[in-house]
């Protein structure tokens, strides 16, 4: 039985005590998904997993709450169930997790660059290491590692961290690539040449906040300082200082939280690789605390916890 359809009966089998479970199903066309709101078993009949399924579901559970929820998950998505079950931001006993194992993901704008432009695309398939699509009507056969998201191709856990039911097969991790991170890589820059860059990065920016909107850890944006006026932190001005101070200000708020899911350079619609600030953060985090997050459920984020001394500083020694 194909992961597919063995996670069909597993949401059938469980909706009726369940007001709603959140999925995937084919967008305009076969390359875009798009959320799909399950209550009916009709519902579930248009649910699809594959290398489409690009969007975070989890950044819809906060709004959720009260009611009895099923989700269905891929490895980085469950993280960040966990990091919302860690807040206090979804109730386990109203929450019923769908896993299955998650072989990568489609980055659109890495494969539009490949495919020369992505127009009426009518199947899209991956057989192993190749992506097959028909675009326009004329076959295309591309590397999966050439189109994958960038969050794939070290993925350490494909498959759903906490789950209440799995479907298909669990997956190896990706063995790690022999080239340096997008981070190591920027980082042999000099600190001229990192300045100047995001300086650009910062200037392309339009204050759009896709990237807070898509993060399933950023719960906080009705009530975000990026609109408060009173204090006042930020003007509304698309400039370089501001739009910095407002990706800093997201960054650090992510710190230790980030379960580098992707989501913020995914929506970005100018692409800017905001996934470099999170991917420091989260090294600093590690490197500081001894912490992954949204692997455990019954943690709490080093920096939502206050002890008198950091077991992991040698604050004496400072």
């Amino acid at each position: 039985m194909s992961a597919l359809l063995a996670m069909k009966t597993l949401v059938k089998d469980a909706l009726a005590d369940l007001d709603v479970v959140l999925g995937w199903e084919q967008g305009f066309d076969a390359l875009h998904a798009k959320p799909l709101f399950m209550e009916t078993e009709q519902d579930v009949d248009r649910l699809i997993l594959g290398p489409a399924c690009v969007q975070n579901l989890a950044v819809h559970l906060p709004s959720l709450k009260g009611k009895k929820a099923g989700i269905v998950v891929k490895g980085c998505d469950s993280r960040a169930v966990v990091e919302l079950l860690q807040e206090g931001l979804v109730e386990r006993g109203d929450l019923v997790v769908f896993g299955f194992g998650c072989d990568g993901v489609v980055g659109l704008s890495r494969l539009a660059e490949k495919a020369g432009g992505l127009a009426h695309v009518r199947t899209v398939e991956k057989n192993g290491g190749r992506l097959n699509l028909n675009v326009d009507g004329a076959d295309v056969e591309l590397d999966f590692d050439d189109v994958c998201a960038p969050k794939c191709m070290r993925c350490a856990r494909p498959n759903a961290v906490v789950s209440d039911h799995f479907a298909g097969e669990r997956l190896e991790p990706r063995v790690p690539s022999d080239k340096p991170t997008p981070l190591e890589a920027f980082e042999e820059k000099s600190l001229e040449e990192r300045f100047d860059f995001w300086k650009e990065q910062m200037r392309r920016c339009l204050r759009c906040y896709a990237c807070r909107n898509a993060c399933p850890m950023c719960v906080c944006r009705d009530h975000c300082l990026a609109g408060a006026r009173d204090p006042r932190f930020l003007s509304q001005e698309a400039v370089v200082s501001e739009n910095f101070m407002f990706q800093m200000i997201h960054t650090l708020h992510m710190a230790g939280r980030c379960v580098s899911c992707g989501e913020c350079e995914r929506a970005c619609p100018m692409d800017i690789p905001i996934g470099l600030l999170r991917a420091k953060s989260a090294e600093i985090a590690a490197g500081l605390f001894d912490q992954a997050a949204g692997l455990d459920p019954e943690s709490r984020p080093p920096l939502l916890t206050f002890n008198v001394e950091e077991a992991t500083i040698e604050e004496h020694n400072l």
